[in-house]
């Protein structure tokens, strides 16, 4: 039987032409739509754009001729630059009269979308508000110095026998206070000097108030013992004298106190008080070998040289540094390196301003935003010396703000010019410095990219976040999650979670509620463009810690991939930690010497720092609950210890019932079921 043909005849060959004509029709409608759509997108961009350069502009010719601070915003509202101008319309309309092209310059105006402007009375009015502003809105393109830390002090307590004393915090006026010092160290350092010379207590007042008999301080001559009434006069004419002495001392009065100590040991000599006169005689002795220890020539230092800073700068590879050395009394205390940020952009910026005055380098242009933002609420010596001579105008500002004559010298002599060329050579030394540490943490973040396989764009944004759990036997449960961001840890952006609603010890429930609360919103605030989520997350734990996070990021919709567990290695030894991955790849040890293992150490080592210390605050704050009590209206003192005596501590006072409580002497039924409340 003959089989029926079934090939295409030309009918279907036809039809099939003719369908993928037709499909190919609405293909090339369908794009032909989608590029009109675009298109008319983009010809609304430009024109809003266009319409919304044209209302700055608009701004711009309004604008006063009248000293002020302007500020400039991009589309999303974040301010770009701060700057201050004698003549506001000039200096704003000089940003829009040209074009500047693709510098740093042209990249800020170019996303300027909006202009806020202030007028005030006197360009050093416009200064003060310019660095307030920059300390408060963080601008993009201004150079921006950040000192959290506060200066140390050497304190001298209000006591009928002063105190000798390191400190740091808000000033007490009722106390004497002498610096700043540039360190921690400058200021230890000078209080043993002062007790070998003027031996002055450093003891605390509780302990000064107990003693019976002299300390060892005493005994090997680094007191004088006055917490021993028959001590308190002895020697030179008493503690007071000493303190006195020692005062001028650190206000630089060295050779009155010299002459001083001289006359005092002659007149001692002639009563024949030959014990008095041999102590003074010491003194003197101490003091003058302290005297030929420091740098000061103190024949060539005047008056004026009591206290001085010494300013310099350096600008190299897109970092600067400012280095301030201070001369306290006569005596050069250290210096201390400061390091800003947003130089390269700022300084394009400011040049550009300058372009049309005198030629100014970039090293000056750092050294007066440090002067603005440092000194503008610190002392102020009432003699700067610089590497760079600075702004008039900003001198006179010091001057007022300081309420005496502020002088600043570029061109020194003498002594002075030893300080500047020790000032500029540590800053050229702390920048090589944080230009080789960059330099090495830029290739390990680049190593731990590489070694993952990561596709980031940008490797200077990268950005972990990695997050630990601790806790005491189940106590007092915290997690920590820590932020790694271009190059270095960013402490500003840490954060505690108190863990709660778990059962005590349970360490996978705690990463799931830590790992929720921290990504919930985070999660739909980036997807409306609002937020940014890291770029690898890490977990300190295993396989089960690692799971517990793929289950939170699955709810939320988040990309498994970002996911890393930090693993133990055999015998939980360092440098055998293996990475285990949360999208099912294969676990990874990138091997003991490993550049992106050092990161990832040094950033889990960071969270577990960073846990545990909250951990034992928590701990304490349970354990001794005393900061408790005492926040609770109705107890005082007294209350306060016949609770504690009652049950034995806060812990018996946390584990008494409202009517054990209620029994104390008192307490009533409401106050010890606010107690409770409170305690639970």
């Amino acid at each position: 039987m003959q089989e029926p043909d079934v090939s295409p005849t030309n009918d279907d060959d036809a039809t099939a032409a003719e369908l993928g004509a037709q499909q190919q029709a609405q293909w090339t409608a369908e794009r032909k739509l989608v590029e009109a759509a675009e298109a008319q997108r983009v010809v609304e961009v430009e024109q809003a754009a266009s319409d919304g350069r044209a209302r700055l502009l608009l701004e711009v010719a309004a604008l006063p001729g009248l000293p002020g601070v302007y500020r400039y915003f991009d589309v999303q509202g974040q301010v770009l630059y701060v700057g201050k101008a004698k003549h506001l319309k000039k200096r704003v309309s000089s940003y829009f009269q040209k074009d500047h092209g693709g510098t740093r310059i042209g990249l800020m105006v170019a996303r300027i979308a909006r202009l806020e402007t202030t007028v005030v009375r006197t360009e050093s009015e416009a200064l003060l508000l310019e660095n307030n502003l920059i300390k408060t809105l963080n601008p993009k393109f201004n150079i921006l110095f950040r000192d959290d830390k506060s200066y140390p002090y050497l304190k001298l307590s209000a006591h009928e026998f002063p105190r000798l004393s390191y400190y740091r915090g808000a000033v007490d006026r009722r106390h004497r206070y002498f610096g700043p010092f540039p360190s921690a160290w400058a200021v230890k350092e000078s209080i043993q000097l002062i007790q070998k010379v003027f031996k002055l207590r450093t003891c605390e007042d509780t302990v000064f108030n107990n003693r019976s008999r002299p300390c060892l301080l005493y005994q090997i001559r680094r007191c004088s013992g006055p917490c021993v009434p028959d001590l308190q006069n002895d020697g030179n004419g008493g503690y007071a004298r000493n303190v006195s002495n020692a005062e001028r001392f650190l206000l630089g009065e060295t050779q009155e106190v010299m002459d001083g100590l001289q006359a005092q040991m002659m007149a001692f000599a002639d009563a024949l008080q030959f014990e008095s006169a041999a102590e003074v005689r010491n003194q003197i002795s101490a003091l003058a070998r302290v005297l030929q220890q420091q740098s000061v020539d103190e024949n060539s230092a005047t008056g004026r040289d009591r206290d001085v800073d010494i300013l310099a700068a350096k600008v190299q590879g897109g970092r600067a540094c400012v280095n301030l050395a201070m001369v306290r009394g006569g005596r050069h205390l250290g210096d201390r390196a400061f390091f800003p940020k947003h130089v390269e952009e700022a300084t394009a910026v400011l040049l550009s301003e300058e372009e049309q005055t005198d030629s100014v380098s970039p090293e000056r242009l750092v050294l007066e935003a440090f002067m603005a933002q440092h000194y503008l609420e610190a002392h102020v010596p009432s003699l700067i010396v610089l590497s760079e001579a600075v702004d008039e105008s900003l001198c006179a500002v010091l001057t007022e703000q300081a309420g005496y004559k502020v002088t600043t010298q570029a061109q020194p002599r003498a002594q002075r010019r030893i300080w500047q060329e020790m000032c500029i050579k540590g800053a050229e030394l702390a920048l090589a410095r944080l230009l080789s540490e960059e330099g090495s943490q830029q290739a390990r973040t680049r190593a731990l990219v590489d070694a993952l396989d990561l596709s980031v764009q940008d490797v200077d944004a990268f950005k972990i976040e990695c997050f630990d759990i601790s806790h005491t036997a189940g106590e007092a449960t915290v997690a920590s999650c820590v932020v790694f961001e271009g190059h270095q840890m960013q402490s500003a952006q840490y954060r505690r979670y108190n863990i709660d609603g778990i059962t005590g010890g349970d360490d996978y429930a705690a990463m799931r509620q830590v790992l929720t609360r921290r990504y919930s919103k985070m999660a739909e605030a980036a997807q409306m463009g609002n937020a940014r989520l890291p770029d690898l997350v890490l977990v300190d734990g295993g396989r089960g810690q690692v799971s517990m996070a793929r289950e939170v990021f699955e709810e939320l919709g988040l990309d498994l991939s970002l996911i890393v567990g930090v693993e133990k290695g055999e015998g939980r030894k360092v440098g055998l930690e293996e990475l285990v991955f949360a999208d099912g790849r294969p676990k990874v040890y990138l091997g003991r010497d490993s550049a992106a293992l050092m990161l990832v150490a040094q950033i889990r080592d960071e969270a577990h720092r960073f846990a545990i210390t909250g951990m034992r605050a928590k701990r304490a704050a349970v354990r001794t609950g005393g900061s408790r009590l005492e926040d609770i209206d109705g107890i005082g003192p007294k209350k306060r210890a016949q609770l504690l005596q009652r049950f034995g501590g806060v812990r018996g006072v946390t584990e008494a019932s409202v009517d054990e409580i209620a029994t104390v002497k008192g307490i009533s039924k409401e106050l010890a079921e606010e107690i409770y409340r409170v305690l639970h």
